[in-house]
């Protein structure tokens, strides 16, 4: 399980805690935390397809 995994279980946690508890406060920090999480997935896979891209043209130059 990733980071931004975790991260967003724990905003559903906090959201539903907050739904139980009729706690506004809690409920929108747990929203936001799920979309801190999924902010953080969408940097990830950025770096990731970066990553690729450089090793391909790595490759092409060196002739791998």
């Amino acid at each position: 399980m990733t980071n931004s995994n975790i991260d967003e279980a724990k905003g559903r946690a906090k959201e539903a805690a907050g739904a139980l508890t009729d706690n506004d406060d809690l409920k929108r920090e747990g929203k936001a935390d799920q979309a801190g999480a999924k902010v953080k997935e969408t940097v990830k896979d950025a770096a990731d397809k970066a990553d690729d891209a450089i090793a391909a043209v790595k490759d092409k130059l060196t002739g791998n």
